[in-house]
């Protein structure tokens, strides 16, 4: 790789998303630590060794450029000079609050004066799996199913993250990552079934039912920003490409038909591992 290996601080390194990018960079023999909210009290002793950080912030984060910021100026004190700021796809979308702030992080990121790269992911494929895995899977949405999305494969977005966090060339790049193929929720619904061999009952339901059921629990602003991210799927999804994601890749995403089928059907997944020791062997 073109840069100097030292330690990568992956921030929200314990999440799904953090644990992927450590995975990652684990299948390219980079060092790693896993950052998380314990640290964000004293950040500076956190990056004390790090050559870079990956930044992810909290999920609906209530207040991310501040987070941002905080982090920002404690790879600055530490001496970091290179971050990879984990956004998304559509940061600017003014009807979702929680992308918006986003599109504000980025700014902060981009006026840094850091050695800075921005991935904008699109939703993750697994999203969907806990519920595909209940005994009588079901997909439960607030939004119309026929909307299209560039759902794309966590491990994928794990892997470009390491690419791009070792690699010279991505200083000043923001990379919009979709999976291959733009797929609807209704098609999710059906590709699962085959892989599944049974049924999936795809329910559709109001926002306000939704708000007295599901999100009845969360807090008021959550409550309120996911209510808006379903309004903007339901009349615009999220469509996002794939060839960027190929391109950092070096082949094509995952599809979202082999990846149910691995992550539903345990000897599939099993034959895929057979295959890859064959292959590696």
């Amino acid at each position: 790789m073109g840069r100097d290996r030292g330690t990568i601080a992956v921030i929200g390194g314990h999440g799904k998303t953090g644990r992927a990018v450590i995975g990652g960079l684990k299948r390219l023999d980079q060092e790693s630590v896993a950052v998380g909210r314990a640290q964000l009290a004293d950040p500076g002793t956190a990056l004390s060794e790090a050559a870079a950080i990956y930044l992810i912030a909290p999920n609906m984060c209530a207040d991310e450029p501040g987070f941002v910021d905080t982090w920002l100026s404690a790879a600055a004190e530490a001496g970091v000079e290179r971050v990879v700021y984990h956004s998304v796809a559509a940061p600017y979308a003014p009807q979702m609050p929680h992308h918006l702030h986003k599109a504000m992080s980025e700014d902060l990121v981009r006026r840094s004066g850091l050695d800075w790269t921005i991935l904008q992911p699109c939703a993750y494929a697994e999203n969907l799996l806990p519920v595909l895995r209940e005994p009588q899977p079901q997909i439960r949405i607030a939004y119309s199913p026929d909307t299209p999305f560039g759902l794309i494969g966590l491990d994928d977005v794990g892997a470009i993250a390491a690419r791009v966090l070792l690699e010279s060339g991505h200083t000043g790049a923001s990379y919009e990552l979709g999976g291959p193929e733009l797929v609807t929720v209704r098609q999710v619904a059906r590709i699962a079934e085959a892989a599944l061999g049974r049924p999936v009952d795809l329910r559709v339901e109001s926002v306000d039912d939704w708000a007295a059921g599901p999100g009845a629990g969360l807090e008021a602003r959550e409550r309120d920003w996911l209510a808006a991210m379903f309004a903007y799927y339901d009349a615009h999804g999220l469509p996002v490409g794939g060839r960027v994601a190929q391109m950092l890749l070096g082949r094509r995403p995952e599809s979202m038909e082999r990846l149910l089928r691995r992550a539903l059907v345990p000897e599939a997944e099993a034959a895929d591992q057979g295959g890859r020791r064959e292959r590696d062997s």
